[in-house]
């Protein structure tokens, strides 16, 4: 149990995983205090689709997280406003061919195996489930589990839940240490004293393990997103192509792109999804754009004419095996991690707040953490090539 303070902990960032921190650290009965040198879901959560997926996650760590995040956001719809926009609406992965269809069989039949539902869908039967599908497609799995919400006020509507103080604008200089433990953050404002620090600063979480003398290999990885003009309700779904999970689980820092589509309760529909490590350029790529207004549109033809409003785009935290760096770093008693979660940070908001409340209080995790330990990229010397951001 940590020493009571007027704190108990610091949390660094405000976006989706450090208000879910926050949210579960104060149901514990913690005091903690919010900081963040943006405004509310400025980073990575304010340039997201809000995803709550399980289907393209392998049996595994990650997985067995997502599921857990399953369970806490239907907990959590229950209890926070409406304008979180949360829409248990399922995904449907479809393949264009048989061998990609069996791949899907043998993935889904892994996943099944760690409780997830996952049901396969004939060539003939994908009309029923979306209508304005292409045509000739093999086949696909349904996934009722998967979910989105609207990110920014998930973010927000966590932290007001949480009645945790939050401070916005103020760029955390230092974490304060003594005796080789950590005692709370400066700002150019103020100190803020506590024996715990949170790091959940999603893709500037190296920069932060860095300032407590550990490493982190935190890198930024680009991705754009598509906003059609309001429509009609023409994808009932989480829509992607099977290429998407190849995607997702790559290393690679070259350009990738697979269709993603999805409606919203507000009528535009999203399309995604790129990927592209490029540090933090934030330079519009016409290419990224025009292969997934392409894709979208080999996907649902309906969407070929469709005027698009608007383009965003974001930089996931990647760290380099795609799992988050979850729990206490023990290079740096009191420092706790909560990032690294990629494209995934949303779906796993809940799950990770529940393992840092864990930890905080000294309880029973409600899942086993050794997988997200922050240390496992070895205890080298802190990283100094982390690339700087350019507003």
């Amino acid at each position: 149990m940590l020493k009571r303070h007027s704190l108990d902990a610091v949390i660094i960032g405000a976006g989706v995983v450090g208000a879910a921190c926050a949210y579960y650290a104060a149901r514990a009965g913690l005091s903690v205090a919010v900081v963040d040198r943006g405004p509310v879901a400025g980073g990575t959560t304010g340039a997201g689709e809000g995803n709550l997926l399980v289907s393209d996650k392998e049996a595994g760590p990650e997985l067995d997280l997502a599921l857990l995040s399953t369970r806490l956001w239907t907990e959590l719809a229950a209890v926070l406003p409406r304008e979180i926009e949360y829409e248990p609406k399922g995904g449907l992965v479809v393949a264009p061919d048989e061998t990609t269809v069996k791949a899907l069989r043998h993935f889904a039949e892994g996943q099944r195996a760690a409780g997830v539902e996952a049901v396969e869908v004939a060539a003939d039967a994908l009309h029923d489930l979306e209508p304005h599908l292409a045509p000739g497609l093999a086949g696909g799995f349904h996934y009722p589990q998967d979910a989105q919400v609207q990110p920014a006020q998930a973010a927000a509507r966590l932290l007001a839940a949480s009645g945790a103080p939050v401070y916005l604008g103020e760029e955390v200089t230092e974490v304060l240490l003594d005796r080789g433990a950590v005692r709370g953050v400066r700002t150019a404002r103020r100190e803020l004293p506590a024996p715990a620090v949170v790091n959940a600063a999603g893709t500037w979480g190296g920069r932060i393990a860095s300032l407590a003398g550990v490493t982190l290999p935190v890198l930024p990885r680009r991705g754009f997103v598509l906003v059609t003009e309001p429509l009609p309700r023409v994808v009932r779904h989480k829509v992607y192509a099977a290429d998407y999970i190849a995607d997702v689980a790559s290393g690679s820092a070259a350009l990738q792109s697979s269709a993603v589509v999805e409606g919203t309760p507000s009528g535009p529909v999203l399309i995604g999804a790129t990927r592209e490590r490029v540090g933090f350029d934030r330079t519009l790529s016409t290419e990224a754009l025009r292969r997934l207004a392409g894709q979208a549109a080999a996907l649902f033809p309906v969407l070929a004419d469709v005027r698009v409003m608007r383009a965003y785009h974001g930089f996931r935290p990647y760290l380099p095996d795609h799992l988050p760096a979850i729990g206490p770093d023990p290079r740096r008693p009191g420092l706790l991690h909560a990032c690294g979660h990629e494209g995934a940070g949303i779906g796993l908001a809940p799950a990770t707040g529940a393992l840092i409340a864990a930890a905080l209080t000294g309880a029973e995790p409600p899942l086993p953490a050794h997988p997200f330990r922050p240390d496992r990229f070895g205890t080298g010397p802190t990283r100094t090539d982390v690339p700087e951001e350019h507003h």
